[in-house]
């Protein structure tokens, strides 16, 4: 772990991507398979393999607890280090050393060992005593680096494609093979294996172990679908529901969210159907919430997020079916290199009915049919439009040009909170004030404020939200909460103005929470340059509205 750590701090130290790149391919290039595994799944910041669906679920009440044990540190001396350093990482090495631990040293192995131990273990108390026997002889730096892990924000400045670039580079292997083994597996630990026994070409999917999804670019109108795709588009609905994967064998069906988390108990209606279903499947679609023929809305299929058994009641009241629009698995046949138009054909073969149904498609030909399908989904309450090229791929965890996604003209975003205040009156004592941010740049880690909300939740959201931002809480300053960036809510706004109040220089204005969205990660949160995007169409709006006057 020593190792481990001054290679991060080496990482962390240099500005250039390729020095990174460097410096990193050298390091896995030196490491046994078993490690080389361990190392490069941390590097790239994951815990666990992005299909794993097993969480620590380690908090700043557990860290607190833990660095009390080992420093004798209070909340003062804590409070005041985190004031110092804004990072729990740093704050750890910072109390270790001043209380003088120095620890014996710790495997990358071990600690790799200690998070399937607490990630394994119910109750608070049981997960910190595991937490302070992993820590416990742990030097600092290394403590440093565990806790980063542990936290979810590395904060060295390393993307996910950096390290597929430097496992490449430490096996001489094609990085676009790497790319597309990582794409296909989810977990760089077993992409940087094969890429060390040269067979990246063995790398494939598991069934039963979910797929990242692939993803649309948006796109501002109908012309730029057209101008992007060709005379030639396939147009579906874009469902205001949640996107869902499902894996179905003859033993089991499982289901898991958009962040890849597992969500099969919470659908029992949806996994009892697809016991009808015939053979092994792997579908993409979504979950709407469907009732008396008609769609709910989001915010009924909202009271169905989360809750791992739901009630008979609750079962009837917000019923819910799940709509495919690709397959990509069938009988043993992995069709993600399979053009869509016979993804599609096979698809439409299952004849889906029941609790299951296959997404509404048009062909349409020119920007005029876009608009006139976009008018037809808008009323049928849909968000939109998904327009994709009948040509296409399947591209796990891609974002191209492939799938373009068009909304209504002036859009939510969703953005992750960062930060919350204390209530006052009726909500004294809850944490209903969210401070929220974008991503300053696609690719970038570095996130940019753009407003604060406080309507929108119900109370017992509130209550629910306020109890994990004090359990992800680094930094508690009194009144206001520095949290770690894990929650995810779409922003409705009115518009968008310049701000200096903000480090991103906009502020949304009557900014109210839409949505909690539990089935996104901070990965999937809107870019400074939509924000920015948004306020340019704004003005040109205004700018037009005066000259016609």
């Amino acid at each position: 772990m020593q190792r481990f750590a001054a290679c991060a701090d080496a990482i962390a130290a240099t500005s250039s991507k390729l020095e990174k790149v460097r410096i990193l391919g050298e390091y896995l290039a030196s490491l046994d398979l078993d490690r080389l595994a361990v190392a490069t799944r941390f590097l790239a910041g994951r815990v666990f393999p992005a299909w794993d669906g097993r969480v620590l679920m380690v908090g700043f009440a557990a860290m607190r607890d833990a660095l009390l044990e080992l420093t004798g540190a209070g909340d003062a001396e804590m409070a005041q280090s985190y004031r110092r350093h804004a990072d729990s990482g740093d704050v750890v090495r910072d109390l270790l050393e001043s209380a003088g631990h120095t620890g014996a040293g710790v495997d990358l192995l071990d600690v790799a060992a200690g998070f399937d131990r607490i990630a394994s273990t119910t109750g608070t108390r049981a997960r910190t005593a595991l937490l302070i026997e992993l820590l416990r002889p742990c030097a600092p730096n290394e403590a440093r680096y565990v806790t980063k892990l542990i936290s979810g924000d590395m904060r060295i400045g390393l993307r996910e494609g950096l390290v597929e670039e430097a496992v490449a580079r430490a096996f001489s292997r094609p990085p676009a093979a790497v790319s597309r083994a990582d794409m296909l597996m989810g977990d760089l630990g077993a992409v940087a294996v094969l890429a060390a026994k040269d067979r990246l070409a063995d790398a494939a999917p598991r069934l039963g172990a979910p797929l990242r999804y692939m993803l649309a670019s948006p796109v501002a109108d109908a012309a730029e679908v057209v101008a992007r795709m060709g005379e030639e588009v396939w147009v579906e609905d874009k469902y205001d529901g949640i996107r869902c994967q499902l894996h179905r064998t003859p033993e089991r069906t499982m289901l898991y969210s958009r962040d890849l988390r597992d969500i099969t108990g919470q659908f029992p209606e949806i996994v009892d159907a697809a016991a009808e279903l015939p053979g092994d499947l792997v579908l993409d679609g979504e979950l709407l919430g469907f009732r008396d023929g008609r769609v709910l809305a989001f915010l009924d299929l909202q009271t169905r997020l989360g809750r791992k058994s739901p009630s008979a009641a609750l079962l009837e009241e917000v019923p819910v079916v799940y709509t495919a629009w690709d397959l990509l698995h069938r009988d043993g046949e992995w069709l993600l290199d399979t053009p869509l138009r016979e993804r599609r054909r096979r698809l439409d073969e299952l004849r889906l009915g029941g609790r299951f149904a296959v997404a509404h498609l048009e062909r349409a030909c020119g920007a005029g049919e876009v608009d006139a399908l976009f008018t037809d989904a808008r009323a049928r309450h849909n968000e939109g439009l998904i327009a994709k090229n009948p040509d296409s791929s399947y591209t796990p965890g891609r974002r191209g040009l492939a799938w373009l996604k068009l909304k209504r003209p002036l859009d939510t975003l969703d953005c992750v909170v960062v930060g919350a205040e204390w209530g006052h009156g009726k909500r004294r004592g809850v944490l209903s004030d969210v401070t929220f941010a974008v991503r300053a740049a696609e690719g970038s880690d570095e996130l940019a404020t753009v407003g604060k909300a406080y309507t929108g939740l119900t109370d017992a959201e509130i209550a629910e939200m306020t109890a994990l931002l004090l359990e992800i809480t680094v930094r508690d300053n009194g009144h206001f909460r520095t949290v770690r960036p894990q929650i995810v809510i779409e922003v409705a706004f009115d518009s968008v103005q310049r701000s200096t109040r903000h480090r991103s220089g906009y502020a949304l204005r009557f900014p109210r929470i839409a949505h909690w969205r539990h089935d996104k990660g901070v990965d999937d949160i809107d870019t400074l340059e939509k924000v920015r995007q948004i306020a340019t169409a704004l003005v040109e709006q205004r700018e037009q509205r005066v000259d016609q006057a």
